[in-house]
């Protein structure tokens, strides 16, 4: 009987190590140095802190909709632009999210949108400059099962959504109404579905379907656009800074996974409506 009581604590121990290591050697993997290699080749990449800032919760509240802030952190002496930025969420299914570029004359100072977190993980967000540099900063989000998450609507009300735009133009109290600063947000209605998602009458998973293109101009001088992945929540959503040229219309054109083309314009207000 000794010796079985003593064997019966080791086998308990035995068995919580097993459990624990995988866990433990699954949070030690580090997928990034692997999607450096295969989303930019093994290019260098140098410390951005000074270049580009992202911003997203520490523990996100819906795992489906976690926002997420990108700031161009240029000191206005450096000659250098961003002339793109990738947004990388490490442990999702698809990692790249979404590449931004970005209007040569815009000075898009700052990006956010909406974006799904499968794990625990690190997002990337990577600026290339106009010297053909790339500089890199992260965070950690704690988040779960966004990219399997059910759609918020159901599957009549999301199509009669389909490429339905919404367009608003924001006021800035920081500045002078001559200003040319404009902050302004576009929605696309489209249910993004990632191809992970179950249909809860049928049990079958419904097919990806998504916005893989948005461009945003003004006129047909070009503010931002963005290739986007499962990852971009549904109803794509992004907010952003420019500098305008003047121009009369503000014009968006959304493309997706199945062919269509989405088109619609504004008149721009005036400085400081």
């Amino acid at each position: 009987m000794n010796g079985i009581s003593l064997r019966l604590p080791l086998l308990a121990t035995l068995l919580g190590l097993a459990l624990v290591m995988p866990a433990r050697a699954e949070e030690a993997y580090d997928p990034w140095p692997g999607l450096v290699q295969d989303i930019f080749a093994n290019r260098p990449m140098h410390d951005g802190s000074d270049v580009i800032g992202i911003e997203m919760p520490y523990r996100a509240e819906d795992a489906a909709i976690v926002p997420v802030t990108l700031r161009m952190k240029l000191s206005p002496g450096d000659s250098r632009r961003v002339r793109s930025i990738t947004l990388v969420i490490d442990r999702n299914p698809a990692p790249m999210a979404a590449k931004f570029e970005l209007g040569p004359d815009a000075n898009v100072t700052e990006i956010s949108t909406r974006v799904r977190v499968n794990n625990y993980t690190d997002v990337h967000a990577v600026a290339e400059l106009s010297d053909g540099q790339l500089y890199v900063s992260k965070t950690y989000v704690k988040a779960s099962g966004g990219c399997s998450a059910p759609a918020g609507k159901n599957a009549e009300e999301a199509q009669s959504r389909l490429g339905k735009m919404r367009y608003r133009q924001f006021s800035r109290a920081d500045e002078a109404p001559a200003s040319r600063i404009r902050e302004a947000q576009i929605m696309v209605g489209h249910p993004n579905n990632s191809g992970l998602q179950m249909d809860q009458v049928t049990q079958l998973y419904i097919p990806a379907f998504f916005v893989n293109q948005l461009r945003l101009t003004q006129d047909d001088s070009l503010i931002l656009s963005m290739d986007g992945g499962i990852s971009i929540s549904e109803d794509p959503n992004l907010r952003f800074t420019y500098v305008s040229n003047g121009a009369k219309y503000f014009r968006a054109e959304a493309k997706d996974t199945d062919g269509h083309v989405f088109r619609n314009e504004w008149a721009v207000e005036k400085p400081g409506t």
